[in-house]
């Protein structure tokens, strides 16, 4: 069984960690059993904010209009995990997005966690939701705060409390950390040229967008660019 850890939970633009960008950051570091200490922090995802995410997350492009990117606050993220195992609901989901973004400033970013979505599927009966609100409610974790990314990780971490209390000595192999795999290489910048294409091909089909093509990707500009092409036509002189 693990007694600290660091909880942790992102909010994001969207599912998928190669196309889609981190919004907001929140974390806790649990020393044998108690918080210590705590991290949030908005990001500027550098794009558009849709509609459908800012119902969800309560984040608007108004919020982190003025809020750091990513690459400036990494540094102070990974300081502090530390050595610590990360813990979370679908911990995997929110390190895909930052090891994604560590790989990016040039960072390693192995790590141990415990996944409080698996220790809830194992423990909670199959007909249950178990999503994180679920889960508190079922095990009688009150969670008072709004749905954003510090007041998840706080429910994740006195969720893990919880189980850990009733389940531990039945099974407290459940309750270590485990590897977290997932493999990530380095993004590399988009070149000059696909970003002067890019431009000319929304100039010239008049079409607006929101997002700094100069933050982008060589892998996401390159997808943008064949999506308007396959939308609307190559640039005809």
């Amino acid at each position: 069984m693990i007694e600290s850890y660091v909880a942790i939970d992102l909010e994001t633009t969207g599912l998928n960690p190669k196309q889609d960008r981190i919004l907001e950051i929140g974390a806790v570091l649990v020393c044998n059993g108690h918080v210590t200490k705590e991290f949030s922090t908005l990001i500027n995802p550098k794009r558009e904010i849709t509609d459908k995410i800012v119902d969800l997350t309560g984040i608007s492009g108004e919020m982190v209009e003025n809020a750091p990117g990513i690459d400036d606050v990494i540094d102070e993220v990974l300081s502090f995990c530390s050595d610590c195992p990360l813990l979370g609901h679908n911990i995997l989901f929110d390190y895909s997005f930052l090891k994604r973004a560590a790989v990016n400033s040039g960072h390693l970013f192995e790590k141990n966690g415990v996944d409080t979505l698996k220790l809830s599927r194992k423990f909670m009966p199959q007909e249950e939701k178990k999503n994180l609100s679920a889960a508190c409610e079922w095990f009688h974790v009150k969670t008072d705060r709004a749905h954003r990314a510090l007041a998840d990780a706080y429910a994740a971490h006195e969720l893990y409390q919880a189980m850990k209390n009733m389940y531990s000595d039945q099974e407290p192999g459940a309750f270590s950390a485990g590897i977290l795999q997932y493999h990530v290489k380095k993004e590399q910048p988009a070149s000059k040229r696909q970003k002067d294409h890019l431009r000319d091909l929304l100039k010239y089909h008049k079409i607006s967008v929101s997002l700094q093509i100069d933050d982008l990707t060589r892998n996401e500009i390159s997808r943008i660019t064949d999506k308007i092409i396959s939308q609307y036509g190559r640039i005809i002189k």
